[in-house]
């Protein structure tokens, strides 16, 4: 069997209804149009945005603009001031800053940002750093830790 062998089973391709051809074909004179009116001419009925005059509602609404982006990453934000309770050599993390009261859920994304001082050594582990909070952390001997932080179908997933 070849390519130009191939041929669909009898009835399963319906040939198109051929109207206006003749008072014989089943479909001829008004071509299943009915008589006369709006219908019945070329260019046919109005669009369903159309309301028989009235100011159709898509007009009437006012406008919206802009969109909502179901993919936007909220980050719980936490300056480092807030990071001056801890001891050196402190491991902080998403879960120590909930258990310490400056976050409320250890479930949401945290970003560090560079606002205050850091006068020891900490391991601060998050998922997003500003680059001036980087910068202060490393000069005082400590380190960072950037966690992953992915959104999967609209859900968000902390690893």
């Amino acid at each position: 069997m070849k390519l130009h062998d191939l041929q669909a089973p009898k009835g399963a391709r319906k040939s198109r209804k051929r109207v206006g051809r003749g008072i014989a074909a089943g479909q001829g004179k008004t071509a299943g149009r009915g008589t006369k009116g709006q219908a019945a001419r070329s260019g046919g009925t109005k669009g369903p945005y159309f309301e028989g005059g009235q100011l159709p509602l898509v007009r009437r609404l006012p406008f919206k603009r802009g969109f909502k982006n179901i993919f936007k990453v909220q980050y719980v934000a936490v300056n480092l001031y807030r990071l001056e309770e801890f001891e050196a050599d402190a491991e902080i993390s998403p879960a120590t800053l909930a258990e310490a009261g400056i976050i409320k859920s250890a479930d949401l994304p945290v970003a560090i940002l560079g606002d205050g001082k850091v006068d020891r050594p900490l391991v601060v582990k998050a998922h997003r750093f500003s680059s001036n909070a980087r910068v202060k952390i490393e000069e005082a001997g400590g380190s960072v830790e950037q966690l992953p932080w992915e959104i999967e179908r609209g859900r968000r997933i902390n690893q």
